[in-house]
């Protein structure tokens, strides 16, 4: 990958680019709509909300006053956890084109695969939730699906009714939360890994080896975490507000690290602590 712009391809051909711009924790209102169209102007094209962030309304404005047409931009949301089931799915996707005030999406995902309301019978819901997944999907309402937060028993029991698999798995993914079972397991299914929380929510910024990594490529421990994703084959999905961290987050083409390093930081076990059991989630 040498520029934001380069693009994996999914399962199904669809071409993703390489880093995404996250809004998770990013209000509705005007710091969404600036930093997304900040994010645009910086070269990103891939954006990454859900309908459980509660600002897909300013994501769709910005791509609207961003001066870049839709067609060039990559929009991914996620199915909110109360929605669970064919059809709730059907009138949640339907809400989330009216906020967006878009014609389609890129990408859509299951954003926990067992939410507390669905606890008794998450199996049925997230097969019904499935169903409305690929019928949107046969009729290019959706041009990829996939799911987050899933574990290989989840995509497993979706497997039994599905027709098509998921192409993606949006997992946290950061310096010592590498969670390798999932990764392996995705891969063996032909599913692109996408790395929330890269950064560790912020608390990378403390940790010393990190720190003196950075000092010793003279770059950000931002810049270094993005690339050690990159690196892994991971899709980073960086989230900042701030106009010079969103610049410096898609600068991270221009040096690789050492082998060694991107061991060394996957191995920092618990750093930045570990990813939530999707089974014992509370929301």
């Amino acid at each position: 990958m040498k520029s934001l712009t380069d693009c994996h391809k999914l399962s199904n051909g669809v071409e993703i680019p390489c880093i995404g711009f996250g809004t998770w924790q990013t209000p509705d209102g005007d710091v969404c709509v600036s930093s997304v169209k900040e994010a645009i102007a910086a070269g990103y094209r891939h954006i990454d909300t859900a309908q459980g962030y509660g600002n897909e309304e300013s994501v769709g404005a910005a791509v609207k006053e961003s001066g870049v047409s839709r067609e060039k931009l990559f929009i991914t949301s996620k199915l909110n956890n109360s929605e669970h089931g064919y059809d709730k799915t059907l009138a949640a996707f339907e809400e989330t084109m009216k906020k967006l005030d878009m014609d389609y999406l890129d990408l859509f995902l299951i954003h926990w695969p067992n939410p507390v309301a669905f606890r008794d019978n998450w199996r049925e819901a997230n097969a019904g939730t499935w169903q409305a997944f690929e019928e949107l999907y046969k009729t290019k309402r959706i041009r990829s699906i996939g799911v987050s937060n899933f574990r290989p028993h989840h995509i497993d029991e979706l497997m039994k009714t599905a027709v098509i698999a998921p192409m993606v798995n949006q997992i946290r993914l950061c310096p010592g939360d590498t969670q390798d079972e999932v990764v392996d397991y995705c891969r063996s299914k032909n599913m692109l890994l996408e790395a929330y929380s890269p950064l560790g929510v912020g608390k990378i910024f403390e940790v010393p080896e990190m720190k003196a990594l950075a000092e010793k490529y003279g770059k950000s421990i931002a810049q270094i975490c993005i690339r050690w994703s990159l690196q892994r084959g991971y899709l980073p999905l960086p989230k900042s507000v701030t106009p010079a961290r969103i610049r410096e987050n898609a600068d991270v083409f221009g040096f690789e690290l050492d082998a060694a390093d991107v061991r060394f930081i996957a191995d920092m076990k618990g750093v930045v602590g570990y990813s939530f059991d999707p089974d014992q989630t509370t929301f």
